[in-house]
């Protein structure tokens, strides 16, 4: 008669022995810290005997943990001698074991949150770079014409916040009499040593506060009288300043 071979099946529900002793320390929610090593090796045993009974593939590892739960629970069951010194420290036969249930729990823990960002990264979707070139804007932009009043205000006072980080302004005050219409004309020098045009803020090179706020009121009638222009070549550049052509 022929003998009937036995179907085995590997079951893959735990990843290890560890796992599996988390699974049952959780199921009965029992301290990890203060472990029952009787109850706990009991239920194990039971585990691996059910799927034994059930023809199922064991690891060697389950088996080699069992052994070890079976050794630590007749160690805990033996009695204990009396110590001579009582303050003297009696080694727990469970904190091996204690401390690689709580390594294996906090990489576990970190494996769920990785999983989960893994997920999140998942869902999203991205495209690949496109050409974008025939909407870049081929026209060269020499000057703009939309530097107002409130653009000259702004570059004046970071004029004056340079300033005051480079040298302390006097405070003592002080009346000073400076004549707008020759600061006008110093600024048009200064322009025409400069073949026409100089930026904004190279027009201050003084560090009293009137003789800066001078400069700035005489730029103003320049202005106003068409004798020179301000523009920027793009944006955020330094405003210029140039000489009106006649």
């Amino acid at each position: 008669m022929e003998q009937q071979s036995i179907y085995q099946v590997k079951l893959d529900t735990f990843e290890g022995p560890l796992d599996l002793l988390l699974h049952l320390i959780n199921q009965y929610e029992i301290d990890i810290y203060d472990v029952p090593m009787r109850e706990i090796a009991d239920q194990y045993l039971n585990y691996i005997h059910t799927l034994q009974e059930l023809h199922l593939d064991v690891a060697s590892e389950y088996l080699v943990m069992a052994a070890t739960l079976l050794a630590i629970k007749s160690d805990m069951l033996l009695p204990k001698q009396e110590l001579e010194i009582e303050d003297e420290y009696e080694e727990d036969p469970r904190e091996e074991l204690i401390q690689r249930l709580i390594e294996y729990k906090k990489y576990k823990e970190a494996s769920h949150v990785l999983k989960e960002r893994e997920h999140d990264a998942n869902q999203t979707y991205t495209r690949p770079p496109i050409d974008l070139s025939k909407y870049e804007n081929t026209v060269k932009v020499t000057k703009s014409d939309e530097v107002t009043i409130v653009d000259l205000a702004q570059a004046f006072q970071k004029v004056l916040r340079r300033k005051q980080l480079l040298e302390p302004m006097e405070t003592t005050v002080q009346r000073q009499e400076v004549s707008i219409e020759k600061r006008m004309d110093e600024v048009v020098e200064r322009l025409q040593i400069n073949s026409g045009k100089q930026s904004f803020e190279n027009l201050f090179p003084y560090h009293e506060k009137f003789e800066i706020v001078a400069t700035f009121l005489a730029i103003l009638e320049l202005m106003k009288a068409v004798r020179i222009s301000c523009y920027q070549t793009k944006n955020f550049d330094d405003i210029m300043v140039e000489l009106a052509e006649v």
